[in-house]
């Protein structure tokens, strides 16, 4: 005979036992088992029990104000949280804080692909997410205060790398959240915003002989349920409970239900409200010209969201593929409350399969938030300002995105700008400055990024800086800066400053910036020239950014085709000037000035004013037995003699670069 396995959540919350380890779903506001927090709480208050109980949750599931696992404050309810984030339980974190219990801050990939683990009877996993950061047991192995002792993170060398092994903790109880469940226990999530990580938690309980109790809004016939559409089998279900009132199982605490974001139905969002022009918006455009074309990125919470925003309003989201560290694929990523999930989304995968797809090197791009930034590009938003946040996902996106945008203001708490005339003007600075000696914990380490050629940028409304060897240089400052008065005295150091140009002026016009043009390159054949009579080719890459591999493609197409129509070889003249090329690029656009050189030029003469960009492209270049000059200027160009005859009259290229 079928059992049937609907119970009352105080039936089931009492099968929970003292020093139990327990493990929630949930991803900030969404998907959230609220009556079987909120009966685990009021058991304990009116019983004292249970005590001692380890809470293991990948992000924060709450509304920082009390809900979700901020329910499980009460002093003796908890004895250790290994978590990602802290910031959705304040109270959970002052007790952490003031060592009342022992608590880890794990990377949210990480804590997603333990369960697996768990389900697996796995010991735990290898990784190189963490190395280097506060996770890295060199760095504090990820214990957040002093009564935490016990090593979970272990640095290890297997074939002459670093991995760091962070150790699985057997999970006796899951709570988790589905929309349907049939008797048996059989459980499907057709109106849920997000899977995360139900199936690998529930895995892990039962397969540790433990509770497996579902949240669920109603019970549907036995067998109705088409096999497909279930995501969690009975076979590891015990209980399941029906929230009474339906408050508890809102969709996330903001938003009852919507259709378009759970996938079962697709709106309209061409006439989606556009941001106001102000330094969140400058902050945004800025950052949406790193935006790959056909690549798939990640946008984290806070300044970065406001990415997806300027992609919609300048048509350019159907040609990125954004993704949510929660699982979402495809469509607008939405914000606020429903912060994770997307209206329209291609897919909606679980939470730990797009943690392997982001630790394995899927994203091309990601556009994060940041609390402090040093000299050395380190990052800091996991515990600052005396607050334990907790790094969430931030640590397995960034150090594993091919690229990284961190995205902020300049400085912190009551900054107010003006723009007028397409220039900025800051009205009243920040209190709090942001661009620090030291970090107060590495959540991102600028050093590692830098030695693995990873390309970051740190883009705030007034400034841009990239991450190089020497540390921090200053590369574009927004009109109307200055860089004495507005930039410098507001840092704890001095960044590398050599040539800065000016942010895009089109960022501070409150009207379209052709984004989408500026990003498929094409006005790109536009800076190419060429002058039958003298037989030079002239490209013009001033301000010109090569962010990724399909802008090295284009680039080799239009000198290709300039190349063709000249019908012999050429000499070309290149202006480099405030031209950046990502780090991890430097050697194939040597390969393909290589290739241009031994295919369609007679002779090469280019220039640069940044001694930085001439050092680089000097290395580069010398690897593959290239000896083309660098120079300073185009004067010096000018007058260097080739066998080509580039001594002769260099108005053309002058006449050329002020038409551009």
């Amino acid at each position: 005979m079928l059992k049937n396995k609907v119970i009352t959540a105080e039936d089931a919350i009492a099968l929970i036992n003292d020093n139990d380890v327990v493990t929630t779903t949930g991803f900030v506001q969404s998907c959230i088992p609220e009556a079987l927090h909120a009966a685990l709480e009021n058991r304990f208050v009116r019983s004292g029990g249970p005590r001692g109980l380890t809470l293991i949750m990948c992000a924060g599931a709450g509304d920082s104000k009390g809900l979700g696992t901020g329910r499980l404050h009460h002093e003796g309810l908890l004895s250790r949280v290994i978590a990602a984030n802290f910031g959705r339980m304040p109270k959970v974190a002052e007790a952490a804080q003031n060592n009342k219990i022992q608590a880890y801050n794990l990377p949210q990939g990480i804590i997603a692909k333990l369960y697996r683990s768990c389900a697996a009877g796995s010991p735990g996993l290898f990784s190189k997410v963490g190395l280097h950061t506060y996770v890295d047991p060199r760095l504090g192995g990820g214990k957040v205060n002093d009564v935490t002792t016990e090593d979970i993170v272990n640095l290890i060398e297997v074939a002459g790398q670093e991995w760091l092994f962070y150790k699985a903790t057997p999970i006796n109880v899951a709570l988790i959240r589905a929309t349907s469940a049939d008797p048996s226990g059989n459980l499907s999530m057709e109106k849920e915003a997000l899977t995360l990580d139900v199936l690998a938690q529930a895995m892990a309980a039962h397969n540790n002989g433990g509770l497996v109790i579902a949240q669920v809004e109603r019970i549907v016939a036995e067998g109705s349920l088409k096999p497909k559409d279930v995501k969690v089998p009975g076979v590891l279900v015990d209980c399941v409970v029906v929230a009474d009132p339906p408050e508890m199982h809102r969709m996330n605490y903001g938003v009852v239900y919507n259709p378009a974001l759970s996938g079962e139905t697709r709106v309209p969002v061409e006439n989606m409200a556009r941001m106001p022009l102000n330094e969140r918006k400058i902050i945004a455009r800025r950052a949406a010209f790193e935006l790959p074309p056909n690549g798939v990125i990640n946008l984290g919470v806070g300044a970065p969201d406001g990415v997806a925003s300027v992609a919609n309003e300048e048509k350019v989201t159907p040609y990125i593929v954004m993704t949510t560290e929660a699982g979402a694929v495809g469509g607008v990523l939405a914000g606020g409350s429903s912060f994770g999930s997307a209206a329209n989304a291609h897919a909606v995968i679980d939470q730990n399969q797009m943690f392997d797809f982001y630790h394995g090197g899927g994203l091309d791009l990601t556009c994060l938030g940041m609390a402090e930034c040093s000299e050395s590009g380190n990052v800091n938003t996991s515990r600052f300002g005396g607050r334990l946040n907790g790094c969430g996902g931030f640590i397995d996106i960034s150090q594993n995105s091919r690229a990284v945008v961190f995205a902020g203001t300049f400085t912190a708490g009551g900054l107010k700008i003006a723009i007028e005339d397409g220039k900025l003007r800051i009205l009243q600075e920040g209190r709090a400055q942001k661009f620090v000696k030291r970090v107060e914990q590495i959540t991102f380490s600028g050093t590692y990024a830098a030695m693995r050629a990873q390309p970051v940028l740190y883009v705030t409304e007034r400034c841009v800086f990239r991450l190089t060897l020497e540390g921090l240089e200053l590369i574009e400052v927004a009109p109307g800066i200055d860089i004495d008065k507005d930039i410098l005295p507001h840092m704890a150091f001095t960044p590398v400053i050599k040539a800065p140009i000016l942010m895009n002026a089109r960022i501070f016009r409150d009207e379209p910036m052709e984004l989408l043009a500026e990003l498929t390159n094409r006005n790109l054949p536009e800076r190419v020239s060429y002058d039958k009579a003298r037989n030079i080719l002239f490209l013009n890459l001033e301000g010109w950014a090569m962010r990724k591999q399909s802008d090295l493609a284009d680039l080799r197409q239009v000198l290709v085709d300039g190349c063709e129509k000249a019908g012999k070889r050429v000499n070309a003249v290149v202006n480099q000037d405030g031209c950046r090329i990502a780090d991890d690029l430097q050697d194939d656009y040597a390969e393909l000035v290589d290739f241009m050189m031994k295919r369609y030029y007679a002779t090469m003469a280019r220039y640069t004013t940044s001694a930085f960009m001439h050092l680089k492209m000097q290395d580069a270049v010398s690897k593959r037995g290239l000896q083309p000059h660098i120079f300073e200027s185009g004067d010096e160009a000018h007058a260097a003699k080739s066998p080509a005859g580039l001594e002769d009259d260099w108005d053309g290229l002058v006449n050329w670069k002020a038409k551009g």
